[in-house]
């Protein structure tokens, strides 16, 4: 795909359901007895893998329209032993999330993924199981494929978790669920909280405190009957940080994105950019399900150079490949620091981030957890860029094509869908160009 400056980009628009949410209401709905209603429920192709893995333990879970879903759970320790290999394609977060709920169960399960995927480290997760008692047999590194058996009962744990990730705290609790007893998950650095939140909602006896130290310890009592929930869920932050940062760099935009998720544990890449300067309000703050939402009135902006604030990364670890095209057209230094995760997502992203924007004229520097870009005013593009099978690579180099003094292309245009599956269309929609570039296939 190629994407070019074209006219201001205009309207109001409205991005797909968050993916994290989106994925645990599948999944909280499967274990949960009765029927769990599903509204704006992301239809990527990584939430429905998660569908697939939830349907293959007995869970019905039946399309009504689009984005609209029932879920009929089975419920905790009733799961099914899947008749066949559960295959995630790209979905790290619902790969870790669902090896917690099938590690505490009583059943075989083997698991695999895509090129992509299979590249990514699963140790994080399968350490904890076996703590548990879950027996793990994988590839070297502790990489996919990766069989496991869980236990008779599963042994309910206290763990710290060693790196900030949503993910590794998610799949302890999730397999806390089915251990008789009380897991603890002791959190240094706070991560996005959706877990712990939609179990409460679901009726699970969890607690959060913060101790001496600072740090967050979350205490969950195993084995609750978890309760069928009406879940709507909000717009993805992660996805509205594209139509986000193309707002701010194409001159003239003036767009609203609306009902985008607020947690507060999902806003880092919002405050940055109000702190370089974006002219970004938001309005009709409200609650549903017990997060918050509201719509985002942002307009294009002159941008500065400013330093993130490290601690700040486990709000928008997703969020730096868009952060840095925004970085490509504020005056002087953008410096990021610690971005080690960025090393290990669906690609080495630090890297492919680095090696995008010098392919398209634009001064940067990569460490080892560090990105500084150099910013103008007239970023210059006119490259081709490597996306390594990785979505937010995709999307974010498309974003930086529409406001470069020249055409920006990315190789993989097909991998958006993992994500953002209507990401051209919206974009179409609001007077950006992209095309798709078919002379290689033909």
């Amino acid at each position: 795909m190629t994407s070019s400056l074209g006219s201001p980009l205009t309207g109001t628009i409205r991005v797909p359901g968050d993916k994290s949410i989106s994925h645990r209401s599948l999944m909280f709905g499967a274990l949960a007895v009765g029927r769990t209603t599903v509204k704006g429920l992301l239809e990527s192709e990584d939430v429905l893998a998660t569908a697939d893995a939830m349907r293959a333990v007995g869970a019905t879970i039946t399309k009504l329209e689009d984005g609209s879903y029932t879920v009929d759970g089975i419920g905790l320790g009733s799961l099914l032993e899947p008749e066949h290999v559960i295959d995630f394609g790209n979905a790290g977060t619902g790969v870790r999330l669902t090896m917690g709920i099938f590690g505490s169960h009583n059943i075989a399960a083997t698991f695999v993924g895509d090129a992509s995927l299979s590249k990514r480290p699963m140790g994080r997760v399968l350490n904890p199981l076996r703590d548990m008692g879950t027996n793990v047999i994988a590839r070297d590194g502790d990489r996919l494929p990766a069989s496991i058996r869980g236990p008779e009962q599963a042994l309910p744990i206290t763990y710290r978790v060693p790196m900030p990730s949503a993910q590794v705290k998610s799949a302890v609790l999730l397999a806390g669920l089915n251990a008789a007893g009380e897991t603890t998950v002791i959190e240094p650095i706070p991560t996005r909280d959706h877990t712990e939140k939609m179990l409460k909602g679901f009726g699970a006896d969890i607690s959060v405190t913060v101790n001496e130290a600072g740090e967050r310890v979350i205490k969950l009592q195993g084995q609750p009957e978890l309760k069928p929930q009406d879940i709507d869920v909000p717009g993805d932050p992660s996805s509205a940080g594209f139509p986000l940062v193309a707002a701010l760099i194409v001159p003239g935009s003036d767009v609203v994105i609306e009902n985008v998720l607020l947690n507060e544990h999902r806003t880092g890449l919002i405050t940055t950019l109000i702190e370089m300067g974006g002219d970004i309000s938001i309005v009709n703050r409200r609650e549903t399900g017990g997060e918050e939402v509201g719509d985002l009135h942002v307009k294009a902006s002159k941008l500065k150079g400013i330093t993130v604030p490290a601690d700040r990364a486990p709000s928008m670890i997703d969020e730096y490949p868009v952060l840095a095209i925004a970085a490509a057209f504020a005056e002087g230094d953008t410096f990021m620091p610690g971005l080690e995760e960025l090393r290990v997502k669906e690609s080495d992203r630090l890297a492919a981030v680095a090696r995008g924007l010098e392919a398209n004229g634009i001064p940067c520097v990569e460490t080892a957890d560090t990105l500084t870009v150099t910013g103008g005013a007239d970023a210059i593009g006119g490259g081709t860029v490597v996306t390594h099978l990785d979505h937010r690579i995709a999307m974010s180099f498309l974003v930086l094509g529409m406001a470069a003094h020249k055409p920006v292309t990315v190789d993989d245009g097909a991998v958006i869908a993992t994500s953002f599956p209507t990401f051209t269309g919206l974009f179409d929609g609001l007077g950006a160009k992209i095309s798709a570039n078919t002379s290689e296939a033909a």
